[in-house]
């Protein structure tokens, strides 16, 4: 599988033909494996059990322009309608992840906030045994079990789009704002993202 990841977002014109509009902007290209995950079900580690739009393929009415080669290859694809109905804080997997921890941090009101979601790290892990006598995987800890640790606590945590590939985020955001424009002229349903890897 390569490792970046490409795409085009496409409009259906009344004559029914899809056309490329848009190519996918840089931002969202960067080697970000969870997102890619969280959202096509390919690339990351996170064994998301339920990605929003989980290796759909290459739409057979995709347009000429769209490439799909050994070279680009994996495609997966959602319409504007699809993305305006996610529920960003929807969990994708049924329980924690074992490998993975948020990480939460005091915001400015003093509560704290996620900050962001990271491998467990092995100071978590022993702390983690000797606050709940036994050696656990972050699923296994006890209800609302966490560990503080260097200013920050640490939590298991079910996973969630917003998390990774949050619909305001700088690298998601704006491929979500062309969509929605387009799908204010040409309506949810005639305007399709469709990404690759090549």
């Amino acid at each position: 599988m390569g490792v970046d990841i490409e795409g085009a977002i496409e409009v259906r014109g009344p004559d029914g033909r899809w056309t490329v509009r848009d190519w996918l902007p840089d931002c969202a290209t960067r080697r970000d494996r969870d997102a890619r995950e969280c959202l096509f079900g390919y690339g990351g580690g996170l064994q998301i059990e339920r990605p929003l739009f989980d290796m759909r393929g290459l739409p057979p009415d995709a347009s000429a322009d769209i490439p799909d080669d050994d070279v680009n290859h994996s495609h997966s694809y959602a319409t504007w309608a699809e993305v305006a109905a996610v529920d960003w804080d929807a969990p994708l997997n049924d329980r924690p992840d074992g490998n993975h921890v948020g990480v939460w941090l005091p915001g400015p009101d003093g509560e704290l906030v996620l900050d962001h979601v990271a491998r467990t790290p092995l100071a978590v892990v022993d702390a983690a045994e000797e606050l709940f006598g036994e050696d656990l995987w972050p699923y296994e800890w006890p209800p609302g079990g966490e560990v503080p640790l260097d200013g920050a606590v640490h939590r298991p945590v079910v996973y969630t789009a917003r998390m990774f590939a949050p619909p305001d985020g700088d690298r998601w955001g704006p491929v979500w704002a062309v969509m929605r424009d387009l799908a204010a002229v040409h309506g949810d349903g005639n305007v399709r993202l469709i990404v690759w890897f090549g």
